[in-house]
């Protein structure tokens, strides 16, 4: 009796029209994706973000594309960017923080009783001093650093997960800045503090424009990124060179470079082309026995203060991140923790030092936050832990761990923000710009989800 071997194969299923017509496009896109070594999830965000942007700036008959408003969006992105900086190492590492805006609003209110209190009315200190706002971003930032040291240690020697040491955390740091000074407002800040925040009614102490760079400082700092963009392309290009891995054809360097230069010099000339309000302007002609032009002074505000502290984080983040052994370490330790357990790396401090990162991240996010505000309230960073949560997701960072970005963070927060200044420029209502946030959300970790299934 013979033995059945296999079945008949039937025909293969017969793809729909619309799948056969996009395939070649898809392997067209993929095999330049792959000649050019671009991150695909990446460039979609960018694509995406420049979707969002034209949208909105034809929605509003072009006011969201104005210089005003894009500076705006620019200074308002960098909390969020900040510290979904340091969220992408926490997720990566395959545990979360949900305190990050509790302890954002307490370290700005210890910024604030720093200034105002301990140091002007306990030691008479006179605001404007220049030691003042230097002690009191120091003194934030070394609470932040207590604070995430306390959780970090709960977690990675107690072994308290990190879902249950951050939710408490939620709740108590949020509870002790209603208990100190018995959540009074605390205002004004020191000028020289206001400055860090983008402030620009905060003096000249760093250009005419206060809390921004001035024209040509913004067009230094653009060719400076120009020349690290090529440098980096450049080098890593070399590098691959050199022991024997495959390098981008020359054409497609210079599209690269050619890219990344156009963007950083656009936005560099956008921000240029924002002048100081006119009553601001008055104010430095009057304080500096200037006479005020008929047309009124044009003073460029250029790079705001804040997103060059953004640009200087992103740097050591991504360097921390990808160079150094301790990113390493962490993406090693969410791709599989036994065989880093069994490898004979202290997966303990690891843990330990991505927490303590984190409340210093949260600290500098909070001194920006509180000198834009000019105040430490109570209200500082309250909802902001779903905002940092969702930025780093949005930017690609997995919750089965082992993967993630820093830039792709910060483009997440921006990517948020934009939605959000968007809404508002249109007249959405509070509303339905949540129903928006949350949607984008649960579409990008769907979308997310379905990318890893098939790849696998």
């Amino acid at each position: 009796m013979s033995q059945v071997v296999g079945q008949a194969q039937g025909p293969a299923p017969i793809q729909p029209a619309w799948r056969r017509a996009t395939k070649p496009l898809q392997v067209v896109l993929r095999s330049g994706a792959r000649t050019m070594e671009i991150d695909l999830r990446l460039t979609g965000m960018i694509l995406a973000l420049i979707a969002i942007w034209l949208g909105f700036g034809y929605a509003s008959n072009g006011l969201f594309l104005t210089p005003r408003n894009l500076y705006d969006v620019s200074v308002q992105s960098v909390p969020v960017a900040i510290m979904a900086t340091g969220m992408v190492l926490i997720i990566v590492s395959r545990n979360i923080d949900l305190s990050v805006g509790s302890v954002m609003g307490l370290t700005a209110y210890f910024a604030a009783m720093t200034q105002r209190i301990w140091l002007t009315e306990d030691l008479h200190l006179a605001y404007g001093s220049w030691e003042i706002w230097v002690v009191a971003v120091l003194v934030a930032v070394a609470v932040g650093a207590v604070i995430g040291a306390i959780q970090g240690g709960l977690i990675a020697y107690i072994g308290i997960p990190s879902f249950i040491v951050t939710l408490g955390g939620w709740f108590i740091w949020r509870g002790l800045i209603f208990k100190i000074q018995q959540g009074q407002t605390i205002a004004p800040m020191d000028k020289n503090f206001a400055i860090i925040g983008g402030n620009l009614s905060s003096g000249s102490a760093i250009s005419d424009s206060g809390g921004a760079i001035g024209f040509w400082p913004t067009w230094i700092v653009a060719l400076l990124i120009c020349a690290g963009i090529a440098y980096a392309l450049i080098s890593s290009s070399g590098k691959r060179r050199k022991y024997g891995f495959p390098v981008r054809p020359r054409w497609a360097m210079t599209v690269l470079i050619a890219a990344g230069w156009a963007a950083v010099l656009f936005f560099a000339w956008v921000l240029n082309n924002y002048p100081l309000p006119p009553g601001l302007a008055t104010q430095f002609a009057t304080a500096h026995g200037t006479t005020e032009p008929p047309g009124g002074l044009i003073i460029p505000v250029g790079l705001a203060a804040p997103v060059l502290i953004l640009l200087g984080i992103g740097l050591v983040m991504g360097y921390l991140a990808t160079r150094r052994q301790f990113g390493r370490y962490v993406f090693a330790i969410g791709g599989s923790p036994e065989a880093v357990t069994l490898a004979g790396i202290n997966t303990k401090r690891i843990i330990l030092g991505t927490f303590v990162l984190m409340g210093v991240l949260c600290a500098v996010a909070a001194c920006i936050q509180a000198s834009r505000l000019d105040a430490g309230v109570t209200s500082t960073g309250t909802g902001y832990e779903l905002l940092v949560i969702a930025a780093a997701v949005i930017g690609g960072t997995s919750f089965s761990g082992g993967v993630g970005t820093i830039q792709g963070a910060i483009l997440g927060a921006v990517l948020m923000q934009s939605l959000k200044a968007g809404m508002v420029t249109i007249g959405l209502d509070s509303p339905m710009q949540d129903v928006a946030i949350g949607s984008v959300l649960v579409f990008v970790v769907g979308l997310d989800t379905i990318l890893q299934r098939r790849s696998k």
